[in-house]
């Protein structure tokens, strides 16, 4: 019994001297790919743009139409709620006065859909009232039309960027999955998986970047211009209010 001990116990030993090089290479080795999977995984901004394919680049025209037409948008709504305070007072006083030349004359040379509204109310006086309004409305309705050309291709820009940004990523993951079973190995990498997943997000991430702004921008210029509209609906009260008035000798 003694004999046996004596005999196992150095054998155990040697076992544990084998063993000890060999998990610290193991160690060692896993530090190294610890150390250097960072550098292999950085990706830089061009490479990401390009890795979501050929729909990044439909991503871009979207957001070049997009900056397009809220600027374009921007400043024509803009210089149409330009209007000066005085405009109705002297439009009130050329009417009262039975200078109706001067009054069309006064909105000709004022640019804005208000005075172009106002201007087609003074040619029709002296017709029935109805008529009038009638005249009026018809101009406010198309000159609000003008200002909202291109809002749809916004609203179409905010709600269409996600999902085309969705569709890349939907495309990105199937390609991975197309690669993984292509592997005649069998054995998924990790590495490879994560940086193919890394790679089809970026279409999303791209189709939000194009299409929260687009969505934003959208329904701010949809307030601006309903803000002009309450302004020429009171604009057409006070005008009929005008014309109601009696006329100075």
């Amino acid at each position: 019994m003694i004999n046996i001990l004596t005999t196992t116990a150095p054998a155990d030993r040697a076992a544990e001297l084998v063993q000890t090089p060999v998990d610290s290479l193991a160690l060692a080795e896993m530090a190294e790919q610890a150390t250097t999977t960072p550098e292999n995984l950085s990706i830089g901004f061009w490479d990401l743009f390009m890795g979501g394919g050929w729909l990044m680049w439909v991503l871009v025209a979207l957001a070049a139409v997009m900056i397009f037409i809220f600027v374009e948008r921007f400043i024509a709504i803009r210089k149409a709620t330009r209007l000066d305070n005085n405009f109705m007072s002297r439009i009130r006083d050329y009417i009262s006065e039975g200078n109706i030349g001067a009054a069309i004359d006064l909105c000709r040379r004022t640019d804005s859909p208000v005075a172009r509204m106002i201007e087609k109310g003074i040619e029709r006086i002296g017709r029935p009232m109805s008529d009038i309004q009638t005249a009026i409305e018809n101009v406010a309705n198309v000159e609000v039309a003008k200002l909202e050309s291109g809002l749809p291709w916004l609203a179409s820009i905010s709600g269409g960027a996600p999902m085309i940004g969705f569709l890349g990523t939907v495309v990105g993951m199937v390609q991975v999955f197309i690669d993984m079973s292509a592997n005649q190995s069998g054995a998924i990498e990790l590495a490879q998986l994560s940086a193919g997943m890394y790679v089809a997000m970026v279409t999303t991430v791209g189709g939000l970047l194009v299409g929260i702004p687009a969505y934003f921008g959208h329904n701010y210029l949809v307030a601006r211009v309903e803000k002009l509209v309450f302004r020429m609906e009171a604009t057409t009260i006070a005008f009929m209010d005008i014309l109601n008035q009696p006329v100075k000798k």
